[in-house]
């Protein structure tokens, strides 16, 4: 059991909040005023950045020494919106959310993953008729190895996690959230992964 901060309190944040907790966690969801977010941070092991992408840089780096040490699992996308409402494009174009973090909070171990799906497959992956993938991006390996323990509790297959490297490989699906807003468009928002099939 791990205690767990999750900074966020809308559908992704809720989302995890909830089924973290149904896999024994000790779970605190927080919104996004900084103070309660700091009393989170402080006492978790592991802390999920579920605020949107756009100010997260901002948010985080502002709790640098309630970080110190622990493990930053981010699943936020950093984009500009379009007309209605859905992504269109990346803030951090040639880098990525993740790595800007990672920068900025140099004592983090910043992992990266569940990025590229709708936030109800972050919790039911086994909903979808083709498995889909979690991609884990971190320059740590031991933070890898205990997110991938957080993925399992989640209905992840081992088999569908797939580890990319070092934080760097985050803007790749970072980029991926271009793909969303037309899919979206098409069919609504059915749930699904952008994922890797072999």
């Amino acid at each position: 059991m791990s205690t767990i901060a999750v900074l966020g309190n809308g559908r992704v944040g809720s989302n995890l909040a909830q089924a973290l907790t149904t896999a024994g966690h000790e779970v605190t969801v927080t919104d996004r005023t900084p103070g309660a977010a700091a009393d989170a941070a402080r006492t978790a092991q592991i802390v999920i950045n579920a605020t949107p992408g756009a100010g997260s840089l901002e948010r985080l780096t502002a709790l640098r020494e309630e970080l110190r040490g622990k493990i930053l699992v981010d699943v936020s996308n950093a984009t500009t919106d379009g007309p209605d409402g859905l992504p269109a494009n990346l803030i951090y174009s040639g880098s990525s959310l993740a790595e800007r973090l990672q920068h900025a909070l140099p004592d983090t171990h910043v992992v990266k993953t569940l990025n590229t799906m709708l936030f109800m497959v972050m919790t039911a992956p086994g909903q979808l008729s083709t498995s889909p993938t979690a991609y884990l991006s971190a320059n740590d390996e031991q933070a890898k190895k205990t997110v991938t323990g957080l993925l399992t509790d989640l209905g992840w297959d081992p088999a569908w996690i797939e580890d990319l490297g070092d934080i760097t490989t985050a803007r790749a699906t970072e980029a991926m959230i271009l793909i969303v807003p037309h899919i979206i468009r098409r069919n609504g928002f059915t749930p699904f992964a952008v994922s890797l099939a072999r």
